[in-house]
């Protein structure tokens, strides 16, 4: 199992809890790096650490089976940190997710496979994986979940063309979808990114 950091308010005396994933090549730690930047002093913040500082080995558009076990396996990996919050009484619709690259991906897979009333979904930079977007991999009903995607119009790792595609699905399935493309060829979260946020999903 992967190490897991925990900060923020503990879980049985917060009323809001997030969960942040880190990129490919990163760390727990790396994401922790945002929280001094996001207004999340009243939440519980897990963060856990992917083995070998990768979630999945691949691209996230590479075919499904060279990442199918590994990312069922850091889906399993979220979903067990969720039941602990869950568990500690905050419930699902003041749960957060949070995920830069890799991360936003793994995020966003864990959301849309489990569409429900959560507190935000905020992926910097990601897309839901596959070569393909699979429709029927996801069920649920977001019930206007806040999602903000943000990233480049032209980024190398993570086309704008699978953002708008990712964003589409998750529309139909009920959250109120914000996605930020910008203009520069930036893998990076930008300070209008972290603005947004703030003011339209932790507040």
């Amino acid at each position: 199992m992967s190490d897991t950091i925990k900060t923020g308010l503990p879980l049985n005396q917060a009323q809001k809890a997030i969960i942040m994933i880190h990129g490919r090549g990163a760390t727990a730690e790396s994401i922790l790096a945002l929280v001094p930047y996001l207004n999340l002093s009243q939440f519980a913040i897990v963060a856990p650490q992917a083995k070998g500082n990768t979630w999945y080995p691949f691209g996230f558009l590479s075919p499904s089976e060279g990442n199918l076990v590994a990312v069922e396996s850091s889906l399993m990996e979220i979903e067990k940190i969720y039941k602990e919050i869950n568990e500690a009484g905050i419930a699902s619709n003041q749960i957060f997710l949070i995920g830069f690259s890799q991360g936003a991906c793994l995020c966003l897979e864990f959301a849309a496979r489990k569409a429900q009333r959560f507190g935000g979904v905020v992926a910097f930079t990601g897309g839901l994986i596959g070569d393909q977007i699979q429709p029927e991999k996801y069920s649920g009903d977001f019930l206007g979940t806040p999602v903000f995607i943000g990233g480049s119009d032209r980024d190398f790792h993570v086309p704008a063309s699978r953002i708008k595609e990712s964003a589409e699905l998750l529309k139909t399935m009920g959250a109120e979808v914000t996605v930020a493309l910008f203009d520069d060829p930036d893998h990076t979260i930008r300070t209008e990114e972290i603005n947004w946020v703030n003011q339209k999903i932790f507040v």
